[in-house]
Formats: structure tokens, sequence, C-alpha cells
């Protein structure tokens, strides 16, 4: 049976009092609690802080390019059915350079879990506005503040019929890992907006301003509620709702193609015969 020492303990690279520390954590909790053994699961990030997460697990690991970890995932998922594949990265990489990815993975559905480290900065690159920095936010790079609003993900991927869309805190590490245990075990994609706090750039949205704000849904809220969950998701601001926000049973990705039910791509044999009659038929 897996355990959380399983997934090793390395030193990192993070400002203390990041919130990255308390996510590895989660994961870790949420990896074990799943009894998934090291062996079967596979982390894949693009680049910035949250994207060395992978590099303090003990699991298989693929680092890809800024924004492009969705493709990455996705590729290895068809290859390998039996993978748990995640994808942690942050806002920046995730909704900025990723964005157009992330809607790609929603619309079709694929059996991954994006963990987000949504701290409304970039971290790595020494603190410029992100796609989830409020309008108005002053930095280095927007002195002057930035003239673009905040990209809400939550409302996004509801409004697209994501097949999970919750929200988490890294202050509360087990509702965190709650979530991320829920993520993997649903049969479609999956999106948790992990809220965190940025202890060098962004003076801001601290633990505390998180702290005081984030309220878990209530046990009677049912996620299956489309009209509900558009409303809950675009709920910010003096109230942050955690939790479940939005689920549905649509088919996943894989489940369309017939050939990945004879078992995981890698191990399947190729026909040559077969694929030159189909090289033929381009002459």
């Amino acid at each position: 049976m897996a355990r959380i020492n399983d997934y090793g303990n390395y030193e990192t690279a993070w400002c203390p009092g990041c919130g990255n520390f308390s996510i590895l954590e989660a994961i870790k909790k949420a990896l074990a609690a799943s009894s998934l053994e090291p062996r079967d699961v596979l982390l894949v990030s693009g680049i910035g802080q949250a994207a060395k997460t992978p590099h303090y697990l003990n699991a298989n690991v693929f680092n890809g390019l800024h924004g492009r970890a969705l493709p990455v995932a996705t590729g290895a998922k068809l290859a390998n059915t039996q993978l748990t594949v995640l994808v942690t990265s942050g806002d920046g990489c995730s909704y900025g350079e990723g964005g157009n990815h992330l809607l790609a993975a929603i619309r079709r559905n694929i059996n991954i879990t994006l963990l987000v480290h949504n701290n409304q900065i970039y971290g790595l690159t020494k603190g410029q506005a992100s796609p989830t920095s409020p309008e108005g936010f002053i930095t280095k790079a927007q002195p002057q503040g930035t003239p673009s609003g905040a990209f809400n993900p939550i409302a996004v991927a509801i409004a697209l019929k994501a097949g999970f869309v919750a929200r988490g805190f890294s202050g509360r590490i087990d509702h965190l890992s709650y979530l991320i245990k829920q993520g993997i075990a649903h049969k479609g994609f999956s999106l948790i907006d992990i809220l965190q706090p940025c202890v060098s750039f962004n003076k801001i949205n601290t633990f505390a301003w998180y702290d005081s704000r984030c309220y878990n849904l209530p046990s009677e809220y049912d996620p299956a509620d489309w009209d509900t969950a558009i409303k809950t998701g675009h709920e910010w601001g003096d109230k942050i709702p955690l939790g479940i926000i939005y689920k549905n049973n649509r088919p996943s990705f894989e489940s369309h193609f017939p050939i990945l039910k004879q078992g995981p791509l890698y191990r399947q044999t190729t026909n040559k015969m077969q694929v030159n009659g189909i090289m033929d038929g381009y002459r």
C-alpha cells in the first residue's frame, strides 16, 4: 500500500513561506490516499516555480515547455491509459501561455488532472502581472497598474462544462488533498485551481488575505447544478468559495477510441502491412 513517504522528501528551491510547500504536501497525501504507487503516476509541468513541483516527488516526471504541459500529458495518457496523469503548473503557464491548450483539454475531456498554483503573479520571472492579476494591479512591470481584467478560470471551465472544476487553498492542506483525490478519481478532465500566496512578489493576496475570504461550500451544495455553479464560479471578493464547484459525467476522450479498449498503446504491436497500405494511399 502506498505511503506518503514513498513520494520522497527533497530540498526545494522555493522561498520560505511559499504556498507551493503546502500544495506539495497535499499532492503527496492525495496520491497515497488514492493507493497509487509512484511508478503508476506521471507528473507533467511547464515552466515556473509551481512547475518545479514534480522535481520534489518520487514519481515519473516530464518537464515541458512554458504553457505546453497539457499536450504532453494528453499524449502520455493516450499512450498509456493505465497511468494516473497530473499536470502541475502556475497561473501564468496554465492560463496565459497555455490558455488555448486548456480550452482544448476541457473540450476533449481527457482523463487527466490539472493543478494550477494560482498566486495571481508571475513568481519565477520576478513579479509581473499574470492572467489572474486584478485590473489595476501594480507591479514592477506595470507601475501604473495592469490595464487588463482578470481571467476567471473557474467560470470559463464551468461555462464550457468541464468534467470536474474545483478550487482549493494552500492554507487548508487536508481540504486541498481531498479535492485532489476527488479530481484524480473523476473519469475525465479535472481542473483544480489552487489559491496560494507568493510571499516575494505579491504583497496584496497574502495568506491572511485568502484565509479571511475563503469558505468551504456547504454540504448541501450540488455541483451537478450548472446554473448554480455558474453563479458560484463568478463569486469573488469578500467571499471566495472553495470545494467542488461543478462536476458532470461526460464520456472521457479516451472512451471514444475502440483501440484503447485493447490495452495501452505502448503494448500493442504495429501491423506494418496495414501502415504501408495507408501510406500508399497518399501517393
